[in-house]
């Protein structure tokens, strides 16, 4: 760990992702409450905010992807964060005006240049961090992720009642301009070189014909599918557990939910702990079936002790699968494939949370409570299978690695 923060590359990124945490949970609160005020609590108009965050995911992650194969990765991250802080600026003028719908556009811009940003991070990872290192790094950024879970609500909340929809969004922009600054001390990169006359509708074909082709990445992508159906399942139910099977009321979710951001801190920092000294078939197969016990425990118990710690156990696992598997992403592509193998594979647990989502109302009337648990736990057990197909190599990086000189301070 010691040597992956002398690494100054790293050190550089995790402060700029700071940064956007800072200022995406700003934004989430802040834009939730605003358009809860102007269009008192309309249901649709909230959740067409959660449609223009989550939409760019399938529209532009393989997409975004391939531009960031092709591009100057250092230069892709400053420009994302540029075009954020810029687009805050614009918005914050149409607000002035009187158009407060803009505030949508606020949340579709972040989303659409994170699916270029985003897999740019992986490429700098694959390139300026040793392999050995690589489960570290992945490991304290989806900590840090999940740190902000739980404290950035929190932050958001307060920005906003302090400040007003007004210098919330000026935060927005400080904060991204800032980030965009912090990112201008990483190394002088160069684009890839790329074949002549190579057009992008070509490299994006190539791509899909390399995750195809590839048997490790396919597994992947199926684990990652079914991890996020079977969660997607039992997510919008989870008020009916604290309710049906604990007789608490509502309210009391917001604990098991902050039992579950708990869960996943730890679990990004176990797996940044240990994750390379293990067998990653094994620990990912283990894991799962762990975590899909953990799922029916949950669902029979009506011990809220039990309840609570499967919350912080599941937590822990969704974590610890997200780190490996991700981790298990960047060794496994070529460099000259990271963006696009990341955007046509990382979407799918999310695509996986979405149709669950939709389809949990409908098996819980057709079943039950339970039984809604179980089969979301027989689609997570079914994903350990696909692990342990993964052919994984556990050879040590030579001293003399690329990745090993460019980390120095």
């Amino acid at each position: 760990m010691k040597e992956l923060f002398q690494n100054r590359v790293f050190r550089v990124v995790i402060a700029a992702d700071l940064l956007q945490q800072i200022a995406i949970w700003i934004r989430n609160i802040a834009l939730l409450f605003y358009v809860m005020e102007q269009t008192g609590s309309d249901p649709i108009a909230v959740s067409l905010l959660t449609v223009f965050e989550e939409a760019p995911i399938f529209l532009f992650a393989f997409f975004g992807g391939t531009l960031a194969d092709r591009w100057n990765p250092k230069k892709v991250l400053m420009t994302s964060d540029m075009l954020s802080a810029a687009s805050i600026g614009v918005i914050m003028l149409l607000i002035a005006g009187g158009h407060w719908q803009a505030v949508f556009a606020a949340t579709l811009v972040s989303a659409i240049v994170s699916q270029i940003s985003q897999p740019s991070s992986v490429i700098i990872f694959k390139k300026y961090v040793p392999e050995a290192q690589v489960s570290a790094a992945v490991g304290l950024s989806q900590s840090m992720m999940a740190m902000f879970m739980i404290i950035g609500p929190m932050i958001g909340t307060l920005v906003y009642t302090w400040l007003g929809i007004t210098y919330s969004l000026l935060c927005l922009f400080v904060l991204f301009a800032a980030s965009a600054l912090v990112q201008t001390l990483l190394p002088k990169m160069s684009k890839p070189e790329r074949p002549a006359g190579s057009r992008i509708w070509e490299e994006m074909k190539e791509g899909y014909r390399y995750v195809r082709r590839n048997r490790n990445l396919l597994l992947i992508a199926g684990a990652f599918s079914l991890i996020g159906l079977g969660i997607g399942l039992i997510h919008p139910l989870d008020v009916y557990i604290v309710t049906e099977r604990l007789q608490l009321d509502k309210e009391s979710l917001q604990w098991f939910y902050a039992l579950s951001g708990v869960g996943m801190l730890v679990g990004g920092l176990a797996a940044a702990a240990v994750a390379e000294r293990l067998n990653t078939k094994l620990v990912l197969f283990a894991g799962i079936v762990f975590l899909s016990v953990s799922i029916v425990i949950e669902a029979l118990s009506v011990w809220i002790a039990l309840t609570a710690a499967m919350r912080l156990m599941v937590g822990v696992m969704m974590a610890f699968m997200q780190i490996v598997l991700s981790m298990l992403l960047i060794k496994l592509v070529d460099e000259a494939f990271v963006g696009r193998a990341n955007g046509a594979i990382s979407p799918l647990m999310i695509g996986g949370i979405l149709v669950g989502s939709a389809l949990s109302g409908i098996v819980l009337k057709a079943t039950t409570l339970i039984a809604t648990f179980g089969i979301a736990a027989a689609v997570i057990f079914a994903a350990a299978w696909f692990c342990l197909g993964l052919t994984v190599s556990h050879r040590k990086p030579a001293a003399t690695d690329e990745a090993a000189v460019q980390s120095s301070s």
